[in-house]
């Protein structure tokens, strides 16, 4: 079935639970294509190509609320299913939250946002594999590193369908390319792992093989000889990866849920400082090729640039329909979370950033769980690299970091140039004034 066919199958859908007792109704259509490649010591562990297609219906009946969902896309199954879900939400309890949103004109047209690479599509599986195999060879080939990880490459390319009652009906097309690699570095007990990955919409924009595995190999061999430090308070540099995990969390606070469920440090803070003028953190929906870009959310709502956080000031939280409705806000487009949630880029390259640390920690890596969205707190494993006199003089792990978000945002005193956008949540390298390193007793 094309696309057409498709969205002309969710049209039906949507007339037959209107006719049947649906108040409202929406049908979502994902058709997906995968093929993923692992290779271990060059040899190909696994291989896999896949395709599905899956129907996701939800309904409302007088603000109850049901949904159903299926990869059998017979339209007389499907409508047994709408039957199913009315007679189910029947049941249920009204939420005066709950429905559909209304319909919002789409603001660009879904092919000139650069989701779609058909050179991704086209690339023989023959090429996927010696792409992973280049991958690791070039970490095999360092004698630094005592043993490969494996390295993966894979690809996605499908379509989106979503057609509602309220009168929305759009689809787009998406696909992508990502690769892996990680290395084992080290002797004894004191083995060192790191992976580092790259994706893209974009075939061309693949950063080369070799620049992926010799990150992923310095990334790996720089942990050797790490040891703990004394526990202490000092600056942190967080380099990028580091600054995307950080908005991870943020993400987590500034969301319709933990907001409306009063979980979240940012709770009332909408238009109050909550950083300092070095914070400013946008979620742009419609960024050209990026990774969370597309031209709707998961409810149809146009995705679009949302101001999170504006030199300090709070000036928007990532809401969806629902949420938003229980806050009194509109939906900025954020059904599923965030879209392209980055941290601007300042003026500051990374090695003037290192040169202004007279002694604390560049953060590389966490491990384990420890952010309490309710009150903003910290607390991790951690690794990485110490700086003394603006250099770096050993590698640092069995560490823990602790701090709070909010003080982090309020001490932010550098940012970096380095911005790449090539995730779907991206920061540049940040110095924040003070963090609790906890190791050794002194």
């Amino acid at each position: 079935m094309t696309t057409q066919n498709l969205q002309t199958l969710a049209e039906r859908l949507v007339a037959y639970g209107k006719k049947h007792g649906a108040s409202q109704i929406e049908v979502a259509i994902d058709d997906e294509r995968e093929r993923n490649v692992f290779v271990f010591e060059s040899e190909v562990q696994n291989l896999t190509e896949s395709g599905a297609r899956g129907v996701t219906i939800r309904v409302f009946v007088d603000g109850k609320a049901a949904s159903a969902s299926s990869s059998d896309l017979k339209e007389a199954t499907l409508t047994k299913l709408v039957d199913g879900a009315i007679a189910r939400a029947r049941l249920g309890s009204a939420d005066r939250f709950a429905g559909l949103p209304e319909r919002e004109p789409l603001t660009v047209e879904p092919a000139e946002l650069g989701l779609f690479d058909p050179a991704i599509s086209e690339l023989a599986t023959e090429k996927l594999i010696g792409r992973a195999r280049e991958l690791e060879a070039v970490g095999r080939g360092d004698r630094r590193i005592n043993k490969s990880l494996g390295a993966t490459v894979a690809t996605r390319e499908g379509s989106r369908i979503l057609v509602n009652s309220q009168g929305f009906a759009g689809s787009f097309r998406r696909g992508g390319i990502f690769c892996n690699v990680g290395f084992q570095a080290g002797e004894g007990q004191n083995l060192f792992q790191e992976y580092w990955n790259d994706a893209s919409r974009r075939l061309a924009d693949l950063e080369p093989v070799e620049k992926v595995a010799k990150t992923a190999v310095e990334r790996t061999v720089r942990l050797i000889g790490a040891r703990p430090v004394a526990t202490q308070k000092v600056p942190m540099v967080l380099e990028p990866s580091m600054t995307a995990w950080m908005l991870g969390f943020l993400a987590q606070c500034v969301s319709g849920a933990a907001i409306a469920r009063r979980q979240s440090l940012f709770v009332d803070k909408l238009g109050q400082p909550v950083g300092n003028e070095l914070v400013s953190i946008v979620d742009d929906g419609l960024l050209k090729g990026g990774l969370g870009t597309q031209p709707f959310d998961s409810e149809g709502v146009p995705c679009r640039l949302v101001p999170v956080i504006e030199k300090g000031v709070l000036r928007s939280y990532l809401l969806d329909t629902y949420w938003g409705r229980k806050l009194e806000l509109r939906s900025t487009g954020n059904a599923g979370g965030p879209n392209n949630l980055h941290w601007k880029a300042g003026t500051s390259t990374p090695a003037e950033i290192l040169k202004s640390v007279d002694k604390g920690l560049l953060l590389t890596g966490t491990i384990g769980f420890g952010l309490m969205p309710t009150t903003g707190d910290i607390s991790v494993g951690a690794f990485g690299l110490w700086i003394e006199n603006g250099e770096i003089v050993h590698p640092v792990a069995e560490v823990t970091i602790s701090g709070n978000l909010g003080e982090l945002l309020k001490g932010v005193q550098m940012v970096g140039n380095d911005l790449a956008l090539r995730s779907s949540i991206d920061g540049p390298t940040i110095k924040v004034a003070e963090i609790t390193v906890g190791g050794k007793s002194a």
